[in-house]
């Protein structure tokens, strides 16, 4: 869906320039941001699978980056500002890009944190051939994991993160993500209930023929094949991480999880929603597991959005490309809604992560 392109390089400043500006980027509260591209390896398929890492950096931004279709306010392979800091990793929604959120990965790099973004395999922009899957269901969850791990067994990346201090975010099925990283446990049966509800929502319910078809010729229910699919959620290992420690879900795909879903969620959560998404309703998504988080910090709605509104606000080729996902129902100004998700994402991780200054 979205064209890829190699970063640009970078123009380096002078040496002296790089030693200088560090303290002067942390008096003020906010720094350059570098950015670098990663490859991880994908536990599920063992391919490699491209990503991001967005950093502090000493050199002062000029403009922005022309990465694909976004426009990134990052420069490529900037030099780092030396230190332990938290890191967060950011899941893309379905058919999404590791770009996605270049906004918010900037905006909490601009403030001290090493952010990691990654695309995941059979369910990202280039191949989507994988969505509804066991693969994307309990890989992805298991993708993030071993983002986390490749840049802390990195001889580079390892010195500027705290290994202490990491949380995650994530959009839509990425949403969803960051839930399971964080320890939850869903039931797919639950997604019986909710096609029956609403038919209409092609987003989720568009492979219900493919699986009564895959039910009906192993001479099986739709239930009892879903009930399978739940048992098998453990085959590429754990789909928690104990290292996570906050984790920030916008729009999340929420409905297959229950009352005791999160009974194994010991961290912050928060949620995030548009009132008016029509692709995940919040009643039967955020709204709906809201009462069900222990751990929930906080749940915050968008007036009168849908739920593309979490997506980075689009750069004029995209809002050609994709004019359904850039475009935003009257009175809903994503520029704006997107100042605010970024301030509460950066305030939440800061105080779950015990960022000091906060």
């Amino acid at each position: 869906m979205l064209p890829a392109s190699h970063l640009r390089r970078p123009h380096r400043f002078a040496f002296l320039l790089a030693l200088l500006l560090p303290l002067a980027a942390f008096a003020s509260g906010t720094t350059g941001v570098g950015i670098t591209a990663i490859t991880i390896t994908d536990p599920v398929s063992g391919q490699p699978t491209q990503g991001y890492v967005f950093y502090p950096s000493a050199q002062a931004l000029h403009g922005t980056t022309a990465i694909g279709p976004y426009n990134v306010a990052a420069t490529p392979d900037a030099p780092a500002i030396a230190g332990a800091k938290p890191l967060v990793v950011i899941s893309h929604g379905n058919g999404g890009s590791d770009l996605g959120h270049h906004d918010l990965a900037t905006w909490l790099a601009s403030h001290g944190f090493v952010v990691a973004t990654l695309n995941h395999l059979g369910d990202y922009f280039r191949d989507t051939s994988k969505v509804g899957s066991i693969e994307v269901l309990a890989g992805r969850p298991v993708q993030v994991k071993a983002t986390i791990t490749r840049l802390l067994d990195d001889p580079h990346w390892k010195t500027l993160i705290d290994p202490t201090r990491i949380g995650v975010a994530g959009f839509s099925a990425g949403g969803y993500t960051a839930l399971m990283v964080a320890g939850a446990r869903l039931q797919l049966v639950r997604f019986v209930d909710f096609c029956q509800h609403y038919p209409q929502d092609h987003d989720v319910c568009g492979h219900a023929a493919g699986f009564k078809a895959k039910a009906a010729s192993q001479g099986k229910t739709v239930e009892q094949l879903l009930d399978g699919m739940t048992a098998q959620m453990g085959r590429y290992g754990d789909t928690a991480d104990p290292r996570v420690k906050a984790a920030f879900a916008m729009a999340p795909l929420s409905l297959i999880f229950d009352a005791h879903s999160f009974d194994d969620v010991h961290i912050p959560v928060f949620l995030y929603y548009g009132q008016n998404d029509s692709v995940l309703p919040p009643e039967a998504n955020a709204r709906h597991i809201a009462p069900y988080l222990g751990t929930l910090y906080a749940i915050k709605e968008i007036p009168h959005a849908d739920h593309w509104v979490f997506l980075a606000p689009c750069s004029p080729e995209l809002a050609k490309d994709i004019p359904t996902m850039c475009r935003d129902p009257a009175g809903v100004d994503r520029v704006k809604a997107h100042e605010q998700i970024d301030a509460d994402a950066l305030a939440f991780f800061r105080r779950t992560l015990d960022v000091k200054g906060h």
